[in-house]
């Protein structure tokens, strides 16, 4: 029988260029913090690659707040290791800059990885030394605590690195380093993997102890396969001119990615190198007139959370709609739930569910996979789903009513048509109501409940053949 050799339709082109269908999610121009410039370098991680950027660098001018969350998968790659230790040494402050390469993971890689993580970090101090000042060159407590630089690697797990050719390239990529939207393109390519396109975002904001400062904040992830989350979910870099001291930094990560990069979901496996970092410069202020936001009571701290959080959703949701042969962007919202861990647990069942992804693959309104998903979420109390009072709604994206599968335990009689013609869409919403009472909601019904969203999508025969292929 002969071979179906029609062209992927979902996955990036053999030339690298960006799908038609995601070419909408490319900026063609963005708002950057100042005092910091990034670059893409080609180094050739793979053999294959002959000239796709495959070296991200990312520099403050001046030393940064910083915080990571990391993956918790047992077997942690040797950049998480190294990066995680330099945020320990330095107490979250001090920290210059990142360095990342795709085309090989440096997981599972033994000591030998370690000694190739801690040489690029080593090498990339080397260039910032020689490009400071003087008078920044002589402080004395750069060498006392150890290297200034992040470290991260996306690619095949258990494959050491090239890394004379990476460490030859980071001078290289040093002297390209610029501020302007086209370097920080080029960074956030140089981190794709299985990607169809660079995921980067910028904005700017302002605080409400300085309403006139515009505080501008961007950030870059990679990501479509391996994708669930447990703790972080893939690579990300998230950087910003506003004053955050170091004991801030981190609760503000974690509550951001909480709501956003661990509440995605491609496939369910977790990676070995997961990594989210935020570097905060406090370059838009005048050093005359410092702010520093390092409360959680203060009203400073609070916007920056919130702004934090939906910029991080915005990063999270792209690594979703590019998911591997996705062809569905899948929104799961439960509400009415007991408390915000229960909503986040079902929304995370049904999201993962493998039924309930290639049900919508097939426009397939078999709302009794969702049905199942939730019923078997492990972890929660006894009496924290009620069949009788659970309903299932989809939510179409045109924005016409939505679609009532099942009300309070009832099925309802589904218009087929119409659930097809809603899963021709490429969004869609799932809502999951836990506590739908036909009453007055009582006091032992904490009013209207608790809300958690999940972001997902669909399992084609994309994905499958993508995985099959990825070592080839």
């Amino acid at each position: 029988m002969q071979r179906n050799l029609r062209p992927r339709q979902y996955s990036a082109p053999p030339s690298n260029q960006i799908p038609l269908s995601k070419q909408k999610y490319v900026p063609r121009t963005g708002t950057y913090p100042q005092g910091f410039r990034a670059s893409g370098t080609h180094v050739g991680v793979k053999p294959g690659n002959k000239s796709t950027p495959d070296l991200a660098l990312i520099i403050s001018d001046v030393p940064c707040s910083a915080a990571a969350v990391f993956t918790k998968n047992k077997f942690q790659a040797a950049p998480v290791t190294v990066s995680r230790e330099v945020l320990r040494r330095r107490g979250g402050s001090g920290i210059k800059g990142v360095v990342i390469n795709s085309g090989c993971a440096n997981a599972v890689t033994g000591r030998g990885g370690l000694e190739d993580a801690e040489n690029m970090a080593a090498e990339v101090d080397r260039c910032t030394r020689l490009h400071e000042s003087d008078a920044v060159r002589s402080r004395p407590d750069d060498d006392s605590t150890g290297s200034s630089t992040l470290v991260m690697s996306t690619g095949v797990i258990g494959q050491r690195l090239p890394i004379s050719k990476i460490l030859t390239s980071i001078p290289s990529a040093y002297s390209s380093l610029s501020p302007t939207h086209d370097s920080w393109l080029s960074a956030a390519r140089a981190i794709c993997t299985t990607d169809t396109f660079p995921k980067l975002l910028s904005r700017s904001f302002t605080l409400p102890s300085s309403p006139s400062t515009e505080y501008r904040l961007c950030g870059m992830t990679k990501g479509a396969g391996m994708i669930h989350p447990n703790m972080a979910t893939l690579l990300g870099v998230l950087c910003t001119d506003a004053p955050v001291v170091p004991a801030a930094l981190a609760p503000l990560l974690t509550h951001a990615v909480s709501r956003s990069f661990n509440s995605i979901s491609v496939d369910g496996d977790t990676s070995t190198n997961d990594t989210v970092a935020l570097l905060a410069n406090g370059a838009a202020i005048s050093k005359s007139t410092p702010i520093d936001i390092s409360t959680d009571a203060g009203s400073d701290y609070v916007a920056l959370q919130q702004t934090l959080t939906d910029f991080a959703v915005d990063l999270a949701k792209l690594v979703v709609r590019d998911g591997e042969g996705a062809t569905k962007f899948v929104t799961v919202r439960v509400t009415a739930a007991p408390s915000y861990a229960v909503a986040h647990a079902v929304a995370a069942s049904v999201a993962r569910s493998p039924l309930v992804k290639t049900a919508l693959y097939g426009r397939d309104a078999n709302w009794g996979r969702v049905l199942c998903a939730v019923g078997y979420t492990a972890g929660l109390p006894s009496d924290a789903i009620v069949p009788e009072q659970t309903s299932v709604s989809f939510v179409p994206a045109d924005g016409t009513p939505p679609l009532k599968l099942l009300v309070r335990g009832e099925p309802e009689a589904v218009d087929e048509d119409r659930a097809r013609e809603i899963l021709e869409h490429e969004d869609l919403e799932i809502v999951v109501k836990l506590r739908d009472l036909d009453l007055d909601p009582g006091p032992d019904t904490n009013g209207d409940g608790e809300e958690a969203v999940y972001w997902t999508c669909d399992f084609s025969h994309e994905y499958v053949t993508i995985n099959g292929d990825y070592r080839t």
